[in-house]
């Protein structure tokens, strides 16, 4: 009997030459399976063109809402950014192709599943560790690693057996994308010295040809979900593609980052992300307005974890689910509507209310109808001081460089 094994398929050069290249290799049966993320292009042409190059069947599933639902729209209301530039689209995106590879191999009755990764990236890791976590008895296989060709080769190789990929020699970029964002790499991008040309960008327009009169667009949130556009209420899949046509259109959402991989190596990537850029500073700069100093500083902490746990390939962790547990308890008050200028590639934003708002114009103004005790204020400032003069008192005297780190005489620090 034929091994069957289930290749995550996107239709691009790896995974298509995948499918040929297992059934030579392992002479098994390939099953394909496409997951629909938001992805740009036509999947039923995609799935079409897995059937032609060698699978025996092609499984394409639409998986938009489970996605925004339950990774994009949780990554946003814990403000995961992973190294303060990148909103996480492909690392998101692993987690639930992993599980959703998972049940079409168990429903296949397959022994394995395999993937397009490369030995050099980090999706590799995101797919195995899930896989791992999820179904450990199912082999794991990875052709482009296994193989060990160049990007050049797999070119010829799809020429050579006729396979239909959507990448040249003079155009070689490796591009993942979804509803949250697109990540381009390779090519003349591999260069950190050389300015991203504009053909590697489809999702946004270039800021010197958007429009020139500023746009304003206000978002509504409840519990830290965007739920509507200029009041407008949306689901979370259509909110996402109108943000991203809107604010493409001004520019919004080009990022150039050195990432650190989690492999080790530095990279250079460059994404697209309108939607993203635009939501996570909402979200951020509403919970500023409704949650406390302490709330904010400690949600700093979880936002960069949860970035890395993401990145890193381990959303199927206890982890996950206690940093989760947090986040949803701290956007119990996260409710209410930004408002935004949108203008030549910058998102700012220019308003912002809540009805749990802990802005207080009484206390905050300096005007007529001041209800702040100012009087009040020395007290607290002795209070707040005495460890810091007390410190000073005792141990200043006795330290020739001073607690500023400056070298003194003994006279010197008597006075």
């Amino acid at each position: 009997m034929l091994e069957k094994i289930v290749l995550a398929y996107s239709g691009g050069l790896d995974t298509s030459v995948a499918i040929k290249w297992l059934g030579e290799r392992y002479n098994a049966e390939v099953i394909t399976l496409t997951v629909d993320v938001g992805n740009e292009g036509d999947l039923s042409q995609v799935r079409e063109k897995a059937l032609r190059i060698g699978a025996i069947k092609a499984l394409v599933v639409d998986a938009k809402k489970l996605f925004v639902d339950h990774l994009v729209f949780p990554a946003l209301q814990a403000n995961a950014i992973y190294q303060g530039q990148y909103s996480l689209a492909t690392a998101l995106s692993r987690p639930l192709m992993a599980k959703l590879l998972v049940d079409a191999a168990l429903q296949e009755n397959a022994s394995a599943v395999a993937h397009g990764c490369t030995g050099k990236g980090n999706d590799q890791v995101r797919f195995e560790v899930s896989v791992a976590a999820l179904a450990p008895q199912l082999k794991i296989m990875a052709p482009a690693r296994e193989w060990g060709i160049t990007r050049e080769e797999a070119l010829a190789y799809a020429q050579e057996h006729g396979i239909p990929v959507p990448v040249t020699v003079s155009s070689p970029y490796s591009i993942d994308e979804n509803i949250w964002g697109r990540a381009i790499e390779c090519g003349v991008l591999e260069d950190p010295w050389v300015e991203p040309p504009e053909d590697a960008f489809t999702l946004t327009r270039s800021p010197e040809e958007t429009p020139d009169k500023p746009y304003y667009i206000e978002i509504g949130f409840e519990k830290g979900i965007p739920i509507s556009i200029d009041s407008q209420k949306l689901d979370g899949v259509e909110l996402i593609q109108r943000l991203n046509q809107i604010a493409g259109e001004h520019g919004v959402g080009r990022v150039d980052h050195i990432e650190d991989r989690l492999i080790g190596i530095k990279s250079r990537e460059i994404y697209e992300a309108p939607a993203a850029t635009v939501l996570l500073i909402a979200h951020q700069a509403l919970e500023s307005l409704a949650l406390s100093k302490e709330q904010l500083r400690f949600g700093q902490r979880v936002s960069a974890e949860y970035a890395e746990l993401i990145y890193n390939g381990l959303w199927f962790t206890p982890w996950r689910q206690d940093l989760a547990a947090y986040v949803q308890s701290s956007q119990r008050w996260v409710s209410g509507t930004v408002r935004l200028k949108l203008f030549k590639g910058s998102c700012c934003v220019v308003g912002r209310k809540s009805d749990y708002s802990l802005y207080q114009h009484e206390l905050a103004t300096y005007d007529k109808g001041d209800t702040f005790d100012q009087r009040d204020a020395p007290g607290f400032i002795r209070i707040w001081g005495l460890p810091i003069i007390t410190q000073a008192q005792v141990q200043l005297p006795k330290s020739p460089e001073g607690l500023l780190g400056i070298a003194t005489t003994p006279e010197d620090a008597s006075t």
